[in-house]
């Protein structure tokens, strides 16, 4: 089974969404970065779209003091595989997302 095919009206609305949606995570990113926001706010709030399909790899590595090996660390003592997005984590690793850096 293919893809759909797209009308050019509908390729340009679908190209508009997705770089509206890349614009807000750097956005969200950049106020857990300078403390703005906390892990605890933006977890809470996963059910929003923008927050959801947010890898959580990403998600760890936006809070201060956190790289790439300390993202990778944690996510690994956590059990949360790497491609994982937020709004699929489960209620432990939530909690234990929130012990380790919230």
């Amino acid at each position: 089974m293919g893809l759909p095919e797209l009308t050019p009206e509908q390729k340009a609305k679908a190209l508009e969404k997705a770089q509206e949606m890349r614009s807000k995570r750097a956005q969200l990113r950049e106020q857990l970065k300078k403390g703005e926001k906390t892990l605890e706010e933006v977890l809470g709030a996963s059910n929003d779209e923008v927050i959801g399909k947010m890898r959580v790899v990403y998600l760890i590595q936006s809070l201060p003091q956190v790289g790439k090996v300390t993202s990778k660390r944690i996510m690994d003592e956590i059990g949360i595989n790497e491609n994982r997005r937020v709004q699929g984590l489960g209620k432990r690793q939530i909690d234990a997302l929130l012990q380790r850096l919230g």
